[in-house]
């Protein structure tokens, strides 16, 4: 078969009805013949010439979407100096425009479908800018003003033209050609064509000389047609099925650190920064494509893949790509719109060697391109991909590189003219807005001796210097590739020194020095013999001396060296909160042992267990716990058992003078475990009194402080509570569980005691908050601890207390408490999550991936704690020891780290933000939800007091519940518009479940698990049916083009399967049945049948055609009386 012959038979098969052309295609693949191979044919005079190619498709929608938005306007500049003839110019242009059928092109929808239309003829009028009159150090910056203003003017899709052609006069002979074009009819390489033939034709016209372009064999809608032809028949489901598998069935979004959260609705503006690329790193990455057989597109996307996981953490990395999708002869001379974006998947591991990256992504790359006639926006509907406003669907973040020979170079015309490409300085694009398509866009272009790239990012999201810390790790990054290809990813450097001297070292400057080396008994012997009859104790009425409480300490303390307890021993003690039980705690120090607290309100076979665990010889209980005690001691017979009230019996009130060592074991607190045991957390002296006596200075504590101890003694914060005051000659206030629970009677206590210092859970707080405002005269400081407080909840307690500081604090049991603090004021609450800060005196906190490398500033990393607050480990449980309590691998042999588990990010000035647990990220319909933001913003309704997200498996999937306590009556569907006025759809919960009360845990924390489960039947009862008539013909409508059966008001049409194509239909029916013209966005602005009825009747309300009589007639008679 000849050239000929294949291209009437292509002819024909684009003539074929489209079950035919599927017929022929099969027949094709029997006989193993590519029909890809076949010719375009010219299809003129075949009415399906006028539809649209798939790229144009998405075009149109987007810009029906918002017309006026200039993101996909593509600008180019070109310096001419030299001889200029403006007329020469737009005469060549004019050539041009009757060549290219592209060029004459608009848009318009008939009915459902998007057509387009070619004019016969146009004409360019080339509009000129004198700036010659200009200082000279001014005409650049005007004429960056000119660029700017030209990129950022949106095009007329359905008016035209779509291209703008002006010259700007700089001086003398020096001119600047600006070319402006709708992505619809051009591409970057056809902005190659146009420049190439718009200089060719003008040499000829000012030479005289005869013009030899070759004739175009097709045109873009030749090539339109047979694509839509080809893919129909049959091709399309065979490139969807590669993507569908290729892609998988989780769509996860790239999780970048941010400076701020994804708004509800991108403003899509941006801006460029340029990174600069000595030519010595482009040799090496081009001699490192040639060693491993790839191109250096594949080594730059590689990298570029090898950052966003050191970023992240996350494996499924997905780019966007650009690819030119000219893969026949007769489309490279076309104008047109050919280029497409591929979602390019690699999965990125920690352990994966780079060179094993490099061929992965290879066959990512050549299957992409195998594949690429399939749109981007084919795939995200045949994949039923939940659209949203604020993010892309399958990719957030976009790769492109472009060889230089698309870029303009400079050249020297017959007639004089010199041709040049602007620099970058004279572009200004760093400081040029930039329409911002994704979240961050890597361009890189060249192959030969010079390699640019730039970063193209959402100032929505970024600040320009934390792009230009990311543009800093890929180079180091690039580096490290070259020198070590086989490294894996995650040692592959990425930090340069001074940022690894920050992170380690300039943000824990913490060192300070205590006493660490004297016990706790040794140091509160002290103040007793400094201030014998001074109140060291208060309970209620109750008040007792600090020497009164050393000779009941050490009457325990000689009874248990008479038991044989002693170093490194957890003597257990049951009693109430009370001053006995602080007698206990310092009684067994006197032993030379730690403590095991046991609160008597917990299980008694959690209580046995614990005793057990832990191997506790002795067992202290108070005379009201005995009978409990003595059931404990049932399966723990070797446990011997002294009840404080008799060992009070005892004359010994001598100071016993044994004293630990900072070694030795303090105390054993028993956390909940994930697999259901708890786990014994052992603390050693050194960490423990470094805990208390860090919070002096920071506090400004002294003996005239009063410490309320409100936590359960089995809560690692009851410690210091209990301990610190009576280090530093200070009172502790034991306040009773009925008190320290009731917010009015708190209130009431804290200012009858003179407490000075209160630590409280998040939920107390927001209770404290509810009662009328006492003045509180002595209260200096407020600790949240327990769980993270909400912003909103902070920012409620400075307005009221802005006298009271509000310090909040981390740290896990495992690391004697408190690790980090911060100061609040209110501009931290306007954050998601309150900061906590920076790490206490004496800790070291570092931020880890996977394997314990420095993530950079700000990305997410688990939260690494290392230096004296570092307990033991977990009693008797080596299991579940080792993984979390590691060497330190930036410390000195013998150091260790404790791995918490928890994910935090650093930002810019060392400041740490607490971001959740690595073992629960929250994910609805494939996004990741940062629950603590919905809180906050639910917090803001006056209507609500406390509140709480979780979320939990409903019908659909993970749905999110919000559990609510009010102050007054709340409009759940008022609560809803508020919320969907400042969160996308995702993050509005689905259920919201009225409490009197949450519900909490004997530690004040709030009880997760006694939350009710919604009511199932709450998402089965939404179904609303469509009462008025604009409602019931939406719904009709709704039900014919999702091919449905019921539509409901509540529904929403992505979530019944809507996309973006079968949005563009559901306008154009709208129009056609109710003779509405509803903006396309409207669909995606208000999904729920409800919310567009409303908008529909909105427009439909304005005029009748008993309006329209009326108004023709009062033209009638305007018109007569102006004759």
């Amino acid at each position: 078969m000849n050239a000929e012959q294949a291209r009437t038979l292509a002819r024909r098969f684009v003539e074929l009805p489209a079950a035919k052309r599927s017929l022929f295609l099969d027949a094709l693949r029997r006989e193993e013949v590519d029909f890809a191979q076949f010719p375009i044919p010219s299809c003129a005079g075949l009415a399906e010439r006028d539809g649209l190619s798939h790229a144009q498709q998405r075009m149109w929608f987007l810009w029906q979407f918002d017309p006026q938005s200039a993101a996909y306007n593509l600008p180019v500049s070109v310096c001419l100096n030299g001889p200029f003839d403006l007329a020469a110019l737009e005469r060549a242009f004019n050539r041009l425009i009757e060549r290219h059928e592209s060029l004459r092109t608009t848009f318009f929808q008939e009915g459902e479908e998007a057509l387009q239309r070619v004019a016969d003829t146009g004409q360019v009028d080339i509009g000129l800018r004198d700036l010659s009159a200009l200082p000279e150090a001014r005409q650049w910056s005007a004429a960056r003003e000119e660029m700017a203003s030209q990129a950022l003017t949106p095009f007329d899709l359905q008016q035209g033209p779509l291209f703008r052609v002006r010259v700007l006069h700089l001086s003398g002979q020096q001119h600047v050609l600006l070319l402006t074009l709708h992505h619809i009819i051009t591409d970057g390489w056809s902005m190659g064509v146009l420049i190439d033939e718009c200089l060719a034709c003008y040499d000829a016209l000012v030479t005289g000389q005869p013009l030899a372009l070759a004739p175009l064999p097709v045109q873009y809608r030749d090539y339109a047609l047979w694509q839509r032809a080809w893919l129909d028949a049959g091709e399309q489901a065979r490139q969807l099925a590669y993507w569908r598998a290729h892609l998988g069935d989780e769509h996860p979004l790239l999780e970048l650190p941010t400076d701020r959260p994804h708004p509800v609705l991108p403003s899509q503006q941006g801006k460029c920064l340029q990174i600069d690329l000595d030519s010595g790193l482009l040799k090496n990455l081009q001699s490192l494509a040639q060693q491993q057989g790839v191109t250096l597109f594949v080594v730059l996307l590689a990298s570029f893949k090898a950052l966003l996981h050191r970023y992240s953490g996350q494996r499924d990395i997905r780019v966007g790509g650009l690819i030119a999708n000219r893969t026949r002869s007769e489309t490279e001379g076309l104008i047109g719109f050919f280029v497409n974006t591929q979602v390019l998947r690699t999965e990125v591991t920690g352990e994966t060697r780079f060179d094993q990256l490099l061929q992965a992504v290879r066959q990512t790359a050549l299957g992409a391109q195998a594949h690429q006639e399939l749109s981007f926006d084919a795939i995200v509907d045949g994949l039923q991909i939940p659209r949203s406003q604020n993010r892309n669907p399958l990719f957030q973040v976009m790769f492109n590189h472009r060889p230089l020979v698309n870029a303009i170079e400079s050249r020297e015309l017959a007639c004089g003219l010199n041709v040049a490409g602007l620099t970058a300085e004279q572009l200004g694009e760093d400081q040029r807005p930039q329409a911002a398509g994704s979240d961050l866009m890597l361009e890189t272009s060249g192959e030969g001796e010079q390699l640019k790239a730039s970063f193209t990012y959402a100032t929505d999201l970024f600040d320009e210097a934390t792009v230009q810390r990311m543009a800093r790790h890929w180079r180091t990054l690039l580096q490290g590739i070259c020198a070590s290809p086989q490294a894996r990813v995650d040692a592959l450097p990425l930090l340069a020194r001074e940022e690894r001297e920050f992170l380690t070292q300039g943000c824990n400057q913490s060192a300070r020095a205590y006493p660490l080396e004297r016990s706790y008994v040794a140091q509160f012997e002290e103040r007793v013999a400094a201030h014998p009859e001074r109140i060291v104790v208060s309970y209620l009425n109750e008040r007792i001396s600090y020497s009164a409480l050393n000779e009941s300490a050490n009457r325990l303390g000689h009874a248990l060296i008479a038991a044989g307890a002693g170093f490194d021993q957890p003597i257990a003690l049951l009693a109430e909160r009370g001053a006995d039980l602080l007698g206990m705690i310092i009684g067994s120090f006197k032993a030379g042992a730690g403590y095991l607290p046991l609160d008597p309100v917990l299980p008694n076979p959690r209580l046995s267990g614990v005793i057990g665990q832990s191997r506790a010889p002795v067992l202290v209980c108070s005379a009201a716990c005995e009978a409990q005690a003595r059931e404990l001691l049932v399966g723990n017979q070797s446990v011997q058992l002294l009840v404080w009230e008799q060992v009070q019996q005892s004359a010994e009130t001598t100071n016993p003078g044994r004293y630990s060592g900072p070694d030795n074991l303090a105390y054993v607190i028993f956390t909940s475990g994930s697999t259901g045991l708890p786990k014994g957390v052992m603390v050693e002296q050194r960490g423990m009194l470094n805990n208390q006596l860090s919070k002096v200075p920071y506090l400004d504590l002294s003996d005239a402080d009063v410490i309320a101890q409100t936590a359960s003694q089995s809560f690692d914060i009851s410690v210091w509570q209990f301990l610190a005051a009576p280090l530093f000659g200070a009172r502790v206030d034991i306040v009773p569980n009925d008190i320290a629970r009731d917010p009015q009677a708190l209130l009431a206590h804290v200012q009858q005691q003179g407490i000075s210092v209160l630590e409280s859970v998040p939920s107390l707080i927001q209770g404290l908050l509810a009662e009328e405002r006492v003045s509180l005269d002595g209260l200096r400081w407020m600790l949240p601890t327990g769980e993270a407080m909400p912003p909103e909840l902070a920012r409620q307690w400075l307005l009221r207390y802005p006298q009271i500081g509000l310090v909040n604090a981390y740290g896990p049991a495992e690391c004697s408490d408190d690790v980090a603090f911060f100061r609040v004021d209110l501009k931290a609450t306007e954050s998601t999550y309150l900061p906590i800060g920076t790490p206490t005196d004496n800790n070291l906190i570092y931020l880890l991936d996977d394997a314990l490398e420095l993530v950079p500033t700000g990305a997410v990393g688990e939260l690494c704690v290392a230096g004296t607050g570092v307990g033991r480990g977990y009693v008797g449980d080596i299991r579940r020891t080792v993984p979390v309590f590691v060497p330190n691998p930036f410390g000195t042999s013998g150091e260790r780290l404790y791995r918490t588990g928890d994910l935090a990010r650093r930002r810019a000035d060392g400041v740490l933000e607490y971001v959740g647990r690595a073992d629960h990220q929250v994910k609805i319909r494939g996004y990741r939800i940062e629950l603590g933001e919905i809180e906050t913003r639910l917090l803001e309704h006056p209507a609500i007091r406390e509140t709480v997200v979780l979320d939990i498996d409903g019908l659909q999937g993970k749905q999110l519940a919000a559990y609510v306590v009010t102050r007054s009556e709340l409009d759940i569907d008022q609560l809803k518009a508020a919320l969907k006025a400042h969160l996308p759809d995702y993050m509005v919960p689905t259920f919201f479940i009225p409490l009197d009360a949450m519900p909490l845990t004997p530690n004040g924390k709030l009880d997760r698990k006694a939350l009710p489960q919604p009511d199932a039947s709450q998402a089965l009862a939404r179904y609303v049916a469509p009462v008025s008539e604009v409602e019931q013909q939406l719904a009709a409508i709704w039900s014919e083009v999702l091919k449905i059966e019921r539509v409901g008001l509540n529904d929403s049409f992505f979530e019944l399967g809507g996309h973006s194509l079968l949005a563009a239909q559901m306008v154009a029916r709208i129009k056609k049945h109710l003779g509405v013209s509803l903006p396309l966005r409207s669909l995606f602005e208000k999904p729920l049948l409800s919310e567009l009825a409303a908008a529909v009747a909105a427009l439909n309300t304005t005029t009748n055609d008993d309006d329209w009589d009326d108004m023709d007639q009062f033209m009638d008679s305007l018109e007569e009386t102006e004759a």
